[in-house]
């Protein structure tokens, strides 16, 4: 039986600080910048619960365009678990998707649960963990992704996401301490990746590309571009073998593992260009 001096509210952007935290404390390893791009993308898209004014529960449920929307940082308390306090912030993150194909990267102990409230397993999404570093190769064909109009990035992006998230982009792409690169072919945007610095080491995500030879160059270059020899990870879709075996040439190996769900159909993807998942908090 919960109680009745719990409410549900809207965070503050600083108050995403702490759902940030709580990740780390997960074992999630969230991005040092993350917060911004978050807040940026939705701002009343993120919800805690207080009992007695004290934060024991929190959950992002994050718009995009018209039509889709992405449920993360789901997290009780461990002292507050099993009272009641998680499903009552679930149903109103839920509530504010209301009408909206809603997609989430859960923890696979919780499968049967996110089933319950009609989430469907699409495919699971699975953590490679490696070390940056790397001899420097000079390509001609990879630039920094400033060099480009944010529009054309935005329309090479587009295909691998279910409603547009410009919002969401401009700020992941510009984030401090982080390096967004480019592949070109023929005078054409043919991929694009990002690496940023995390609670642990660094992640490359998202890692876009035409082919598997360009995301093993664009995955070369961004790895090599960060202090060297410290733990730097992808996330891959079981579905693109391309992707697991870059990850296991490059002496990864795997550490963690989502699943994928969706409450609507599942959307249409180019997963076999998708060699690395942009976040799992916001997709």
């Amino acid at each position: 039986m919960t109680s009745p001096n719990y409410k549900i509210r809207t965070m503050s952007r600083d108050e995403i600080n702490m759902a940030i935290d709580w990740a780390a404390t997960e074992g999630w390893n969230p991005g040092l910048y993350d917060a911004d791009c978050f807040y940026a993308t939705d701002p009343e898209g993120f919800l805690v619960g207080e009992l007695n004014n004290e934060p024991i529960a929190t959950i992002s449920s994050v718009k995009y365009g018209q039509t889709f929307g992405f449920v993360g940082f789901y997290i009780v308390k461990p002292e507050y678990r099993g009272q009641g306090y998680g499903i009552q912030i679930w149903n109103a993150g839920l509530e504010r998707l209301s009408g909206r194909n809603v997609g989430l990267d859960g923890v696979v102990a919780q499968l049967d649960n996110y089933k319950k409230s009609g989430f469907e397993l699409a495919y699971r999404n699975m953590r490679y963990e490696g070390l940056s570093g790397g001899g420097q190769t000079v390509n001609p064909e990879i630039i920094d992704l400033s060099h480009l109009s944010f529009d054309t990035v935005k329309a090479y992006d587009q295909p691998f996401f279910p409603d547009q998230r410009a919002q969401f982009l401009k700020p992941w792409l510009n984030q401090p301490k982080s390096i967004a690169l480019g592949i070109m072919q023929k005078g054409k945007l043919s991929g694009y990746g990002v690496v940023r610095p995390c609670r642990s080491g660094y992640k490359i995500g998202p890692l876009f590309a035409d082919s598997p030879e360009l995301a093993e160059a664009l995955f070369s270059v961004l790895k090599s571009r960060v202090e060297p020899e410290k733990p730097i990870y992808l996330d891959v879709s079981e579905l693109n073998q391309d992707a697991v075996a870059l990850a296991k040439k490059h002496n990864m190996h795997l550490v963690f593992e989502t699943a994928r769900m969706y409450t609507g159909a599942f959307p249409d993807l180019p997963l076999n260009r998708l060699f690395g998942v942009t976040t799992f908090e916001l997709g």
